[in-house]
């Protein structure tokens, strides 16, 4: 749910479900879209509205504009328009703090594209997905304050029921707010639309808890779950309703009326809220309900977002209502975990990352349709949000969002340190630390596991000694980005400035990340028994053999039928060639509908807990046709080279053999026989 600039889609059941998206929508010609919607540079939306800043003209010392209303207007009126026709966009909004005022604050394109509703920045809410979570940390740590919540305390201590403990020990609410409580990734009842309802924030919180996959405080895994739990732990606290809570101490003294996690929307702001799209030329989509409500359910308006923004960066007060004290909110902010150095760390719920040499704040977030990012630079007391209501064509959403805060901090506050040199051991590093990789933001014991095969990170070491991710491309999108050794193992882009830097055991690789991730996710190296370099491949490969086998199977009984012939098979033959036909139906027609299963899934939330009878028995198919498909292919390859026939016959029944076997050791690894509902 969350995501940062120029978002890559990192974990495999994220580029599945991106993919069934983009293939599900053709690109086509953005309408028609106003140059600006409303804009606001003084804007009022609560009667003790912040007083304007006042504007500046010219140039800083260092030869950048300075950031003024009027300059960040135009600025933004020159990039926001042709960004969203050009990303077949509906509608977005962008605000941007300084000083302890709200500078700017603009809409862009529609809310509503059929009605043709501008978006106003005061009033049109969007959905910033796990921008939410700063809202709910907040409120944390007003509990942390209160002395109701202790940030190292077993969590299980304020619960009303038990997380499943580990001997390695307990999870507190700090690896909580720093994303390293050790859960693996889970999807299931996570968003849904509108036709289904919410359930209680305490019921998703009893009964989805995800599996522990690492011991707590030792490696960061982004969890919406975890936040949920927080959320919860803040109702127990406070003996209030989370929704009540939010109300009551955050957005009621911040002035933000347009502001709610209630699900449904509240019938006042409703008109109000923005459509969400798949692209602005295709139909709306359903108010999604996100079930790990305190993780991404805020909707919210843009000058709503200012106002939230303008008080941590006013050390947690504004119009004088305090929401953290100043020495809470400076814990907040700068009590980070350093998993990577020197790459960027997490905060008490924000990623700490450096920009151009500024010390910024932020979080992203996503929901299925929307895509938002909040941004603070606290020495600089400045803060930028910005919010899209559609996800675009060939990802345009994160590009959009990624692209203007890096043009924004490059106009603003440019780089003034020269790129350090390449090391001598640029070469000899770039080899050792090429590989593939897993992402520990990742499903491991469902059925989902499989989609790790799909497309893993991947190191490649290039010619010039530089190395590259695939994922992680050039500000175009058209190449990946080549980083230099600058120190040992350390890498940097130097068109962005982001590192990649790895943790290392002598010559062995233990984990690598990436400035951009590195706050809350690592990649590690797969283990040889799993690795996809060998049984991506190897599978790919075994499900092409055995449905080609199904497909002929029936494509020469016809042709035999017109032309009046036969097999002309021995008994023995004739019980291999439907040994091995039947053997490939099973393995390779249950992988497909696992295929399928997970392609609908993703694009129509199928992933919820009424699907837990219908997993079961895909669980229940796949013991059987795996383990009998094996079986029939093996035994139909070794009839095949005891009757007699040809060498090419003989070949294939081999590959088949080999292919049913593939297929259920892949079945073994990616957990689709488990019969886990956990996912």
């Amino acid at each position: 749910m969350p995501k940062l600039p120029g978002k890559p889609l990192i974990l495999a059941l994220m580029l599945c479900a991106a993919s069934v998206l983009a293939q599900s929508t053709a690109p086509t010609e953005p309408p028609a879209l106003p140059e600006t919607g409303p804009s606001a540079e003084t804007p009022a939306p609560a009667e003790s509205a912040t007083p304007p800043a006042p504007e500046t003209q010219g140039a800083s010392l260092s030869g950048a504009p300075t950031l003024s209303a009027a300059d960040a207007e135009a600025w933004l009126d020159g990039f926001m328009p042709y960004a969203i026709a050009r990303g077949d966009v509906a509608g977005a909004v962008v605000t941007v703090v300084k000083d302890g005022q709200i500078l700017v604050a603009k809409g862009y394109g529609y809310a509503d594209v059929e009605k043709k509703t501008p978006v106003d920045p005061a009033t049109t809410m969007f959905r910033p997905g796990s921008v939410s979570k700063l809202v709910t940390w907040t409120a944390v740590m007003q509990q942390v304050e209160a002395g109701k919540l202790d940030l190292d305390t077993d969590v299980n201590t304020y619960l009303d029921f038990r997380l499943p403990e580990r001997d390695d020990g307990p999870i507190t609410l700090r690896h909580i707010l720093t994303h390293t409580a050790g859960f693996e990734e889970q999807v299931k009842g996570l968003i849904t639309d509108d036709s289904a309802p919410a359930m209680s924030l305490a019921e998703y919180a009893r009964d989805y808890p995800p599996i522990r996959i690492f011991k707590a405080g030792t490696t960061p895994a982004y969890s919406n779950y975890a936040t949920a739990l927080a959320g919860h732990l803040v109702e127990r606290a406070s003996g209030q309703s989370f929704d009540d809570y939010v109300d009551q101490h955050i957005f009621s003294p911040l002035g933000m009326r347009h502001s709610t996690f209630r699900q449904p929307l509240p019938k006042n702001l409703e008109p109000d809220m923005s459509k969400g799209y798949k692209q602005a030329s295709l139909p709306p989509e359903p108010f999604e309900i996100v079930n790990a409500a305190p993780a991404g359910s805020l909707s919210a308006s843009g000058i709503d977002m200012s106002r939230f923004m303008l008080a941590h960066l006013n050390d947690g007060e504004l119009d004088g209502q305090r929401i953290l004290s100043a020495t809470t909110a400076a814990m907040m902010h700068g009590t980070p975990t350093d998993m990577i150095p020197p790459l960027n760390r997490m905060v008490l719920g924000f990623y700490e990352q450096n920009y151009n040499g500024h010390r910024v704040i932020s979080h992203g977030g996503d929901t299925m349709y929307m895509h938002s990012y909040l941004h603070l630079l606290p020495d600089d007391k400045v803060g930028l949000f910005v919010s899209v209501n559609s996800a675009g064509k060939e990802g345009a959403s994160s590009s959009i969002r990624g692209q203007l805060f890096t043009q924004f901090l490059d106009r603003y506050f440019p780089a003034t340190t020269p790129p350090a040199p390449t090391t001598a051991t640029a070469k000899d590093h770039a080899q050792q630390v090429a590989g593939v990789y897993e992402v520990s933001r990742r499903p491991q014991n469902s059925f989902l596991a499989v989609l790790g095969l799909l497309q893993p990170t991947r190191i490649v070491a290039n010619e010039d000694d530089t190395i590259s991710i695939g994922m992680l491309l050039d500000d175009a999108g058209a190449a990946p980005r080549r980083f230099r050794e600058i120190a040992p193992w350390v890498w940097q882009d130097d068109a962005s400035g982001w590192r990649i830097a790895a943790k290392m055991d002598g010559d062995r690789v233990l984990r690598f990340s990436h400035d951009e991730f590195s706050p809350f996710m690592v990649f590690e190296p797969y283990p040889m028994f799993r690795s996809p370099m060998w049984l991506g491949p190897a599978a790919a490969v075994a499900l092409a053999a055995t449905l080609l086998t199904v497909l002929f199977w029936p494509i020469g009984a016809i042709v035999r039928w017109r032309l009046g012939a036969s097999l002309r098979l021995s008994a023995k033959g004739q019980a291999a060639h439907r040994q091995t036909r039947l053997g490939s139906l099973l393995s390779g027609g249950m992988t497909a509908a696992w295929l399928v299963v997970g392609a609908i899934g993703f694009a129509g939330h199928l992933f919820v807990a009424s699907f837990d009878k219908w997993l079961y028995l895909m669980y229940a198919a796949s013991v059987v046709a795996y383990l009998g498909g094996a079986v029939l292919l093996v035994r139909g390859g070794l009839k095949t080279f005891s009757a007699g026939r040809p060498w090419y016959s003989k070949l294939w029944a081999l590959v088949l053999a080999l292919s049913g076997l593939v297929l259920l050791y892949t079945a073994l690894v990616g957990n689709l026989m488990s019969f886990q509902t956990h996912y």
